[in-house]
């Protein structure tokens, strides 16, 4: 029991390094968990070869099939801007397709991102952004969104999702149920989002609802939803959010996944440990811890010590694990993407800058939020 517990709970775990090599420590502590996969980060990434590099070794210690992920979103969110060139953000790229009339376009950004990934070694974006554009939350989401209303969203996000998909990409909707309405940064506070539960079933939710199918993977927030059934919890560690409504009223089937449990959306409600063995309770298949190994390593405890505690915990966790895996055979099917030459990478490169180039055309210009 023992060691299947502390098995599963080491494959429930997606991880952060702290530089662009491995260090004794890391390498200690990946070959005692095996995680499911690896995050990184701009700290982590110089270039194409040297990020190859370290995901080659760092996903040797990884249950199979490993994840290797990192965020570009485009705009804001884009840790490969600096080492091969800034992507254009989801915004822009949204309101040129509508301005022209030709959803290829969006399209065109999903099949860019995934080309840029695999470049690195990556196999998903951690995209698309499936928050609704509004007023609330223009100031802490900025250009990360399609557009205020859900069908603009979705129009985006099916196009982006196919592009990535061409490339063999999973992509990642985010952030269930949606940050739209809120006002507070989670990564470093609980933001607490006054929607009622009928706009946000109506709105919020209605990409995640019509892109059921088609997204490999769900991020879950650290947002609270005081007018709901849950009126304090972060949907993070809500059996409403996450097994009542994402996986029951919904019907989602594919990957489920924490938002990172060092933010201070999650941090600030319960301790690290309890968080993680909550959002195995309420549903997630995986947890993601981003930056540092003493929280890695404290989370990964607690799931132990809770799965030895209780033997109830013990066994959900361990059919979270298989479940996991069942998923990640899906969806992960092959290994590294092969390297780019330096032909190949300039003119990724180029081609990335001339799509930017095309979305911030006169006359494609953005519009505020909420008209």
């Amino acid at each position: 029991m023992t060691q299947s517990v502390r098995n599963a709970a080491g494959s429930s775990l997606l991880v952060g390094l702290e530089g662009t090599a491995l260090t004794a420590l890391e390498r200690a502590w990946l070959k005692l968990l095996r995680p499911a996969g690896i995050i990184l980060f701009r700290r982590n990434i110089e270039d194409a070869k040297q990020t190859r590099a370290l995901l080659t070794e760092a996903t040797k210690f990884c249950t199979k099939p490993y994840m290797a992920f990192v965020d570009v979103e485009g705009g804001t969110v884009d840790r490969l801007r600096d080492a091969l060139a800034p992507m254009a953000p989801v915004e822009a790229v949204a309101q040129a397709a509508r301005a022209i009339g030709h959803s290829a376009i969006a399209r065109e950004h999903g099949h860019l991102i995934a080309r840029a990934i695999k470049a690195f070694g990556f196999n998903s974006p951690l995209a698309p952004v499936l928050d609704l554009g509004l007023p609330a939350s223009e100031k802490v989401l900025a250009t990360r969104c399609a557009g205020p209303t859900p069908e603009e969203v979705v129009a985006f996000a099916r196009e982006f999702l196919a592009g990535l998909a061409a490339e063999d990409v999973a992509g990642c909707g985010k952030h269930f149920p949606g940050l739209g309405g809120g006002t507070l940064d989670s990564h470093l506070e609980t933001p607490k989002i006054r929607r009622t539960w009928q706009k946000l079933w109506q709105e919020d939710l209605e990409p995640y609802r019509a892109l059921r199918d088609e997204l490999p993977m769900v991020m879950v927030s650290h947002a609270a939803y005081p007018l709901t059934k849950d009126k304090k919890r972060p949907a993070s560690v809500s059996s409403f959010w996450v097994s009542e409504v994402l996986r029951k009223r919904i019907g989602y089937r594919g990957i489920v996944l924490s938002d990172d449990l060092e933010m201070g959306g999650v941090a600030n409600v319960m301790p690290m440990g309890d968080a993680a063995v909550e959002a195995v309770r309420v549903g997630s298949d995986l947890l993601l811890i981003c930056h540092h190994p003493e929280p890695i390593l404290n989370v990964y405890e607690a799931l132990v010590t809770e799965g030895e505690r209780s033997a109830a915990f013990g066994r959900l966790l361990e059919a979270r694990a298989r479940e996991s895996e069942r998923k990640r055979l899906k969806t992960f099917r092959t290994g590294m993407p092969a390297a780019l030459g330096k032909r190949q990478f300039e003119a990724l490169r180029a081609r990335i800058l001339r799509f930017g180039e095309t979305v911030a055309q006169p006359g494609l210009k953005r519009r505020p939020a909420g008209e």
